[in-house]
């Protein structure tokens, strides 16, 4: 009362946190658009990715489509392909996280002189993440794949 009676106001500590809150959640939801809107970059360009490599191997898919694969096995193909590129782009994501941890870390401590700074990668998270690599180059290749495999035999062996 004498600190508001001297011209002092005061707060109660969930008045000061609601907007920080709220300025949280705003940026979670900005981020995570972001990240929605490069995962979606991320598919369409595995998908002109796989469409180049069925255009560059269609002699390839005539000829297996002559030696008697189906179309589901030329399918499989391309999803084998998406889903090795997938699990590798993945792992190699997860690798260039955990080396830049370390620099990451000494960076910020310097910035802010925190000094028990310690950011990890769970294991569950990167396992999460590569999970999401892998079903993002599926989705991207669905399409392509099926191009291939709708591809006529004899026009294939006729390109060159």
């Amino acid at each position: 009362d004498k600190i508001e009676e001297m011209g002092y106001k005061t707060y109660s500590l969930q008045a000061v946190l609601e907007p920080m809150q709220e300025t949280s959640n705003m940026l979670q939801l900005v981020l995570g658009c972001i990240g929605g809107v490069s995962m979606l970059v991320s598919a369409i360009s595995i998908a002109n990715t796989m469409i180049m490599s069925i255009y560059e191997r269609t002699k390839e898919i005539g000829i297996l489509r002559a030696l008697g694969a189906s179309k589901s096995n030329i399918s499989q193909v391309f999803n084998a392909e998406t889903f090795i590129i997938g699990c590798c782009s993945g792992l190699i994501g997860i690798i260039i996280s955990l080396l830049s941890l370390h620099p990451i870390n000494a960076i910020i401590s310097l910035l802010t002189e925190i000094t028990d700074l310690d950011a990890k990668l769970p294991f569950g998270a990167a396992v999460i993440l590569i999970i999401i690599s892998i079903i993002i180059t599926i989705i991207g290749g669905l399409i392509p794949s099926r191009k291939a495999a709708k591809k006529d035999p004899v026009v294939a062996l006729r390109t060159e």
